[in-house]
């Protein structure tokens, strides 16, 4: 039994038909119109005229042998077109030979029909194919619906990472006399030098644009072990001692332990912990490996801990302290490239050279004002006229 949809009502599916001959238009209106809305056209201009404007129609039964333009013809303009590719298209035609129908197929039709026309035959297949093209609208919808949820769960996951991080990071903030806008500062000299050497030969087959955006969010995890710290040395006035160097220097460990405990709680790998990890361990690290805590050399530093430590390094550098005046840009400079070859990696001095009017727009965007370091030096209890080189 045919399922026809009802014969009153708003909601009817749309029917365009094309003939040229008036009789056959008259003939499928009375067919189709209890139960559609009808159009017709009795021209292929006119039929493309009426197909690619609101409301468009949901089905259109087309004739073949048409003047001027025929029905192959019209099929084609409508595929070529992303408004109307869409609408199912049933040929209706007194031409029967298999290779005309395979024709129209392989041009994009979904069924034919030959004159003389049997209503019951027209109803049947004008109805299955709005339904089948329901159901294909009905399943675009719902895939566009669920990409937007996918997406928006995502951007979702990806905010609360980040506010994670930014949790975790300020928790060695609250420790520290630096302040939060160093987090951020490193943060973007991070992304400008690894924008900078993923094209460098050197670096192009290691540094992705994922991995750009993953050594940005690693970044501010890079000094979290000075939570271990003990605030007798962390918050010092004057040098430390040999024996508390020592001691402040297992903050890299620290940070890259505790890393690694979180890692370990991960039900999967998580790429950026894996990079925070590298960051935390190895930043202070040296190009001629005299650095800490493992005397790495040359490409045997991760590079994420090779940008890290030239990111820091400048950062200590320019910034302002309670205990010292920003240094100049132009010194700063010259301290980042004195110890090209030596302190970081020449490739990534290089490319802070390329940058540097970047890293000096970052430091002004994120600067700290005295009044904050002053507050923030006092709420630790802090002896303003500390003194520290800043490359702890």
């Amino acid at each position: 039994m045919i399922s026809l949809p009802p014969s009153e009502g708003t909601d009817r599916s749309t029917v365009l038909i094309v003939d040229d001959a008036p009789e056959n238009l008259t003939v499928l209106g009375e067919v189709l119109g209890p139960y559609f809305k009808v159009r017709a056209a009795n021209s292929g201009l006119r039929a493309l005229r009426i197909a690619g404007s609101e409301p468009r129609p949901d089905l259109i039964l087309l004739d073949i042998m048409m003047p001027e333009m025929d029905g192959y013809a019209v099929l084609e303009h409508l595929r070529a077109e992303t408004a109307t590719r869409d609408i199912p298209v049933i040929f209706v035609t007194a031409m029967d030979a298999i290779a005309d129908e395979e024709k129209g197929l392989k041009l994009g039709a979904v069924d034919y029909i030959t004159k003389p026309i049997k209503p019951a035959i027209v109803l049947a297949r004008v109805n299955a194919h709005i339904e089948l093209k329901q159901a294909r609208d009905w399943l675009r919808d719902q895939n566009a619906f669920l990409e937007a949820e996918v997406m928006r769960r995502m951007e979702e996951n990806v905010m609360v990472q980040d506010v994670s991080i930014r949790a975790l990071a300020r928790l060695a903030e609250v420790r520290d006399p630096e302040t939060g806008n160093h987090l951020l500062r490193t943060q973007n000299y991070m992304r400008t030098l690894a924008e900078r050497l993923r094209h460098h030969p050197r670096f192009e087959k290691v540094i992705s644009a994922r991995l750009v955006n993953i050594l940005a969010k690693s970044a501010p995890l890079h000094d979290i072990g000075k939570v271990g710290i003990p605030d007798t040395i962390l918050h010092k006035p004057g040098r430390l001692t040999p024996e508390e160097w020592v001691i402040m220097k297992t903050h890299a460990k620290i940070g890259s332990d505790a890393i690694e405990h979180a890692e370990r709680d991960a039900e999967r790998p998580i790429e950026f912990l894996a990079t925070a990890k590298e960051i935390a361990h190895w930043h202070h690290e040296k190009w001629d490996g005299s650095g800490y805590p493992d005397g790495l050399a040359g490409t045997d530093i991760p590079v994420s801990a090779r940008l890290m430590a030239l990111a820091d390094v400048f950062d200590a550098l320019i910034s302002r302290r309670i205990y010292k005046p920003p240094m100049s840009a132009e010194q700063a400079t010259q301290i980042i490239l004195e110890g090209r070859g030596r302190h970081f990696d020449p490739d990534v001095v290089d490319a802070f050279v390329a940058d540097r009017d970047v890293f000096l727009a970052i430091a002004e965007r994120y600067v700290d004002s005295e009044a904050v370091l002053m507050e923030k030096a006092i709420g630790m209890g802090m002896n303003t006229g500390q003194a520290d080189d800043g490359l702890a």
